[in-house]
């Protein structure tokens, strides 16, 4: 994407923001599917992102070239707000009667159940870095962003992506040493190891 696009954006056409979505949409979803564990909520998000996006066109930089570490940006904060107002949820509804749920068994429902649980177990772990670590961590491994695009991302310097991508690395390996023994061999060590083992190069 070229500087002239950068400027349709700015200048709030709806159709480079067609197309902006169109190229971007899936990766900003996915990212956070990462971050929550939930489809509805990361369809939410998503939705939020480009909102916010078209929001805040004006910040966009006039010269640069993919406009998808912005994006990823806004999302990095969008999810960050969507898990307060669910915190405080999660704490209105534990003062209302249980309810008794009805199982949806349809193959498909399994599925993402499946992949939500495994996104919550890679989450359990990844959650005990601070928040500054762990948005370099989502940024680089699961948003597939390099140094220079999660520095973009969240307007820190190049150098301070390293660092904090160095110490996430150095806590995620205590974690899983900590937690992998004889009698937790498939344990949170495991589910550290999913972090680490799909991580990009980042450089």
């Amino acid at each position: 994407m070229d500087d002239d696009f950068r400027a349709r954006i700015r200048a709030g056409d709806e159709g480079a923001f067609g197309v902006l979505f169109r190229e971007h949409a899936t990766s900003v979803y996915n990212y956070c599917f990462r971050l929550t564990g939930d489809w509805a909520a990361a369809d939410d998000c998503t939705s939020l992102v480009f909102l916010e996006a078209w929001r805040s066109r004006a910040k966009v930089d006039r010269h640069g070239g993919t406009l998808l570490p912005w994006l990823l940006g806004v999302a990095t904060r969008v999810v960050h707000r969507h898990r307060r107002v669910a915190w405080r949820n999660q704490r209105l509804m534990r003062r209302l009667p249980a309810t008794q749920l009805v199982p949806d068994l349809a193959d498909e429902v399994v599925g993402r159940l499946d992949d939500q649980d495994r996104i919550a177990a890679a989450m359990e772990v990844v959650n005990r870095l601070s928040r500054a670590d762990r948005d370099v961590l989502a940024l680089c491994v699961w948003g597939g962003l390099d140094y220079e695009g999660a520095a973009e991302a969240l307007g820190v310097p190049v150098g301070t992506v390293g660092s904090r991508l160095s110490r996430a690395r150095r806590r995620l390996e205590k974690l899983a040493e900590k937690n992998t023994g004889p009698a937790r061999a498939a344990g949170a060590g495991d589910r550290a190891d999913v972090v680490l083992l799909n991580e990009r190069k980042t450089r």
